[in-house]
């Protein structure tokens, strides 16, 4: 397992040992001791699996008093993962990074607690794991519009599909965030 570092602090892309033969290829996509070598010292609680099609962007989501840290994988297809730094008392709130992963690259990124978290699906479709450090709670559940001009992320597409949700989500300036 390789550790890769993000400008931001915690957020990490992780390549796993993957061993391929003829008939396919095996890999660990957890392991908690390695984890916790590596820095990752969390619990997760909660398996996701997200299906979406080309084009499809979803986020920017987050937990406004329950941040649930995630581990992101994709089993078919790609996404241009990102994640935002809402930390208040960080350098790099109001920050993104971004990472591409996929079935076919078998990265997978570490996206600690107090980040918002979206993609957009490059492929045909993809099908997204998450792990999360907490239950998800509809009622303390927040989002940040994907278009937000003061994070400016670079998303690989103009004009994504988005459900009614996240069409209708604020920018960060309107969060009750505050910087350092």
């Amino acid at each position: 397992m390789k550790i890769i570092a993000t400008p931001l602090e915690g957020l990490l892309i992780i390549e796993l040992r993957v061993f391929e033969d003829e008939l396919g290829y095996f890999l660990e996509t957890h392991h908690n001791q390695r984890y916790e070598s590596a820095g990752i010292r969390c619990t997760f609680v909660q398996d996701n699996l997200s299906f979406s099609t080309k084009n499809i962007l979803r986020g920017l989501h987050f937990q406004k008093t329950k941040p649930q840290a995630k581990l992101v994988q994709v089993v078919c297809g790609e996404i241009f993962d990102v994640a935002v730094d809402l930390r208040p008392d960080s350098l790099t709130f109001g920050k993104w990074s971004a990472a591409v992963i996929s079935g076919e690259n078998k990265r997978q990124l570490f996206i600690p607690q107090g980040f918002a978290h979206g993609f957009c699906v490059l492929s045909a479709s993809a099908h997204v794991v998450y792990k999360c450090s907490d239950y998800y709670d509809p009622d303390d559940e927040g989002g940040l519009l994907w278009s937000d001009p003061d994070i400016a992320i670079d998303w690989p597409l103009q004009y994504p599909i988005l459900s009614a949700k996240d069409r209708q989500y604020g920018y960060l300036a309107d969060q009750n965030f505050t910087k350092p």
